[in-house]
């Protein structure tokens, strides 16, 4: 029986637990674009959002062809963590309790060095392949071998199915695990940051009200206003490559 997150909200000995949930903004200055946002491509362009949309996906093998050539040319492949991804493994590093709750799918946090357990990524990840059909998990970087080796739309080697990225596409819903695990750190946490994100698209933006009607102080860095700037503590509007170090660095001093 899972233990329940109301019981973990005493502060470490290690100082305040701090949890951390990253949108796309964190990751512009790594050359990122925000595809999904309300001016983003996936939204503007009907053709583009069939490529990332499930149904479409799945049942259509020229849309999945063309997905296949469109995650080969992604900016992840060349992107690099940025100072913002680089302050919070080095909080985490410094003994620091950190949680970071992301909306992205690039896998920037990890690269930057922090260890895969203490990120929660609530869309997924494009650098994992799963299998449609028998839900096996695969690296993209194989996939997208194969598909520049002439697969064009490469099925999965253990049953056939249908390979797509382990991200969230439209039309599919959050894991509920996953889901879950970002509401016990929300609910756990003595300070929660939210980075680079419009604090528009659920059930992600509510995890901000769970933090703070758990008792934790709240901090909203993003260039644009957002419906819970009401609720912060403190509002940043700077950039974040450098407001986000100096901030971690000052909940590191204490």
């Amino acid at each position: 029986m899972a233990a329940d997150p109301q019981a973990t909200t005493t502060t470490s000995p290690r100082g305040p637990l701090v949890a951390i949930l990253s949108g796309a903004g964190i990751s512009t200055d790594s050359g990122i674009p925000d595809y999904r946002g309300p001016q983003g491509l996936w939204r503007n362009d009907p053709e583009a959002e069939k490529l990332v949309t499930y149904d479409f996906y799945m049942s259509d093998p020229d849309i999945r062809r063309r997905s296949w050539q469109m995650r080969r040319t992604s900016p992840t492949w060349d992107a690099r963590p940025n100072a913002a991804h680089e302050a919070v493994a080095q909080l985490e590093g410094s003994g620091k309790p950190v949680r970071v709750i992301t909306q992205n799918v690039d896998g920037l946090h990890q690269l930057a060095g922090l260890p895969d357990r203490k990120v929660i990524e609530l869309h997924g990840s494009s650098r994992t392949v799963v299998c449609t059909g028998c839900e096996v998990r695969t690296p993209m970087a194989a996939a997208l071998e194969r598909v520049a080796a002439g697969e064009a739309d490469p099925e999965c080697q253990e049953c056939g199915g249908i390979l797509k990225s382990a991200t969230v596409m439209f039309g599919q819903s959050l894991d509920p695990e996953v889901l879950g695990q970002a509401v016990g750190a929300a609910k756990a946490c003595d300070v929660f940051l939210a980075v680079g994100t419009s604090l528009q698209v659920q059930p992600a933006a509510s995890l901000v009200e769970i933090a703070v009607e758990h008792g934790a102080r709240l901090i909203i860095v993003n260039a644009e206003p957002t419906p819970y700037d009401d609720l912060a503590d403190e509002v940043v509007r700077e950039p974040i490559g450098e407001s986000l170090p100096a901030l971690l660095d000052e909940l590191h001093q204490h």
